[in-house]
Order: C-alpha cells, then sequence, then structure tokens
C-alpha cells in the first residue's frame, strides 16, 4: 500500500508493506554513502536489513530514549559524515523511532544545507506520525522540539511486521497517536479503535492515519493553519513530557483528555483507559504549564489549541495559559 504526500518536486511516497525490510533496497537508491542511524532499542536484525543494502555504509547507534535528541548527538553525526566525506550526492537513513528520526533528519537537512534524508519507522508511533511531514528537531534545555527544520525525506518505508518486537506501553503510545488522528478527522477510525486493535486490522489503521497525516501535511507543509490539527493533545502533553515520568505517547493521550469536550470525554477516556495508558495523573501544574509558556506556537500569552467537542471534528482555539491550567484539572490528583 502507498500514500503520496504531495508536496510538488518535493513529493514522497510511504510504502506501507509487510516484510519490505527483506527488500528495502527497492526503496532507496543505491550508490553514494549511506549514514545509518538507529539506537540501542532496535532489534539488530532490523538495522542489518537496512545496512547491508547500504554502499558505503556507516552505522551510528545511540543510546535509546529522548535524551538522545540534543546537540552533542547532533554535532556527532555531522562529524561522522564529515570525517567520512560525505557530499550532497549522499544520504541518511533513519531507522528507530521518533528521537532517531528527528535527530537523524536534522543532521541530514543542516550538513551541507541538506542531503538525501530516508526514514524506516519502527515504533508504531514513528510510522503513524513523526516519520511523515518533515518536521525534524532535537531539545533544548529540556523543552522539547525548540531547535529544528521542516525537511521532508524522500521515502518513507513502513514494515508492519516490526511492531511484534513492540513492548506493551511503546505500542500503546502509537496507537494514542493514531487515536489523535482519530478523534479529530475519522470517526470511523475511531470507531474502529474502540472495536479493538489485532494484527487483522493494525495495518489498515496504519494506513488510515497515515493518510489524514499526509493530506493535511500535503494542504499545509509548514503548519500555517490546518495542520494545527495534529497538535491535538500535544500543547498540555508536551508540559506533561517535559517532567520526564511519562513516554511521549502517554502525554498526548492525557493532554487529549484536557483539551475535550463532554461528549468526548468518556469515549476518549474508555480507550485510552483500555490501552493501559494512566487517565489520571499526580504531577506539578505549574511546571507543566512553565514548559507549555516555551511552546513554539506559543504568542506572547495565548497558543492556538486544538479542541475536540464531536469525534471527527474540531476547532481551533486562542487559549490562555490560565485556562490551560484550569484543563489540567481533568487528569490531574
Amino acid at each position: 500500500m502507498t500514500v503520496t504526500v504531495n508536496l510538488g518536486e518535493r513529493s514522497y511516497d510511504i510504502t506501507i508493506e509487510k516484510g519490505a525490510l527483506s527488500h528495502i533496497g527497492s526503496y532507496i537508491p543505491q550508490g553514494g554513502k549511506t549514514l545509518v542511524v538507529t539506537d540501542d532499542g532496535v532489534p539488530e536484525k532490523y538495522v542489518q536489513a537496512v545496512s547491508a543494502k547500504a554502499e558505503g555504509g556507516v552505522t551510528v547507534t545511540l543510546p535509546q530514549g529522548e535524551a538522545s535528541k540534543n546537540f552533542e548527538n547532533y554535532k556527532m553525526l555531522c562529524e561522522v559524515m564529515l570525517r567520512h566525506d560525505f557530499t550532497r550526492s549522499d544520504k541518511v537513513i533513519a531507522v528507530g523511532g521518533g528521537v532517531v528520526g528527528d535527530l537523524a533528519g536534522f543532521a541530514a537537512s543542516t550538513y551541507m544545507r541538506g542531503i538525501d534524508f530516508y526514514n524506516v519507522p519502527t515504533t508504531l508511533l514513528s510510522q503513524v506520525d513523526s516519520s511523515v511531514g518533515g518536521k525534524t528537531a532535537i531539545d533544548l534545555c529540556g523543552i522539547k522540539n525548540i531547535i529544528g527544520t521542516f525537511y521532508q525525506p524522500k521515502a518513507v518505508i513502513i514494515n508492519p511486521d516490526v511492531l511484534k518486537t513492540l513492548d506493551r506501553r511503546q505500542y500503546a503510545c502509537g496507537m494514542a497517536e493514531t487515536l489523535k488522528m482519530a478523534a479529530t478527522s475519522s470517526g470511523e477510525l475511531f470507531e474502529m479503535i474502540e472495536g479493538g486493535i489485532d494484527e487483522r486490522n493494525i495495518e489498515e489503521m496504519i494506513a488510515r492515519a497515515v493518510g489524514i497525516k499526509a493530506d493535511v501535511v500535503s494542504k499545509d507543509e509548514k503548519e500555517a493553519g490546518l495542520r494545527k490539527i495534529l497538535n491535538f493533545g500535544h500543547t498540555i502533553g508536551h508540559g506533561i513530557e517535559s517532567l520526564g515520568e511519562l513516554y511521549h505517547g502517554e502525554c498526548v493521550a492525557l493532554g487529549m483528555l484536557c483539551m475535550c469536550g463532554e461528549k468526548v470525554y468518556p469515549r476518549l477516556e474508555k480507550v485510552i483507559k483500555s490501552l493501559g495508558i494512566p487517565t489520571k495523573i499526580k504531577a506539578d501544574r505549574d511546571k507543566i504549564i512553565s514548559a507549555v509558556r516555551h511552546d513554539k506556537k506559543m504568542q506572547g500569552e495565548t497558543i492556538n489549541a486544538v479542541f475536540v467537542d464531536s469525534i471527527g471534528s474540531f476547532e481551533i482555539r486562542k487559549t490562555t495559559t490560565d485556562e490551560l491550567s484550569e484543563r489540567l484539572s481533568k487528569i490531574l490528583i
């Protein structure tokens, strides 16, 4: 199955195919040098499947986790490319989750003002969300994604088979991002998730979620308007994530509960609980709001936040940090 992100000369295909890693060379051009970036949480067989097809390949394995998305590792990747005489005709391939994709994409976007970048996402969260759309970034001073670029990949290759090695929490985080797409844009997908997730329907769920994101990015690449809907749950979610206690998808799930209407809340809460994600937390409200104030989308004392009052639709409203603080009461113990 193929989904296309339509951006004129920068258009690219997202391939969703079981067994895609066995013939990854069909999707990534041969020739030139290749930097493969991964982390120590990715099964070695996935990395080898990609690196074996990479001529002149160099593999860098980072420690797993958000902490790796920093200036030091960004500098290190650029130094590796420089040391191996990479030029504009060479490429970077990310094999891993959102951290690897964001960091490798950022290095590719800035080395020699941009070299080709390919993404092979291996977590459900990165497959349905972060690998699509061209957002690359690193963190700074505890603020997530504050330094970054918009830089589209040449291709994204999604192999649903790799999800069999994910632990429960990582899988749930990916479903939270899928739920986000459904809540704002597809009542049908939301109902499918409510009905239960298994091997028989996960590929279709991935394709539907990717289709939603590809359509949004094609219409609004750099978040001038419509693309803001992809931030549902993220405004407060990133604030919770800054505390360093929960995974990204778990924080987004909590953030969605804060930003939905009374009719949506019980349906959303039930699905989130079924994923094993907490719907209430004990946390410092002031620390969360302090992190929200550093959000890239803040404009003075307000931010354009996404609300869902009816499944499959959304509204973007200018919101104060005081209102966001009040909405946090929905999830704080």
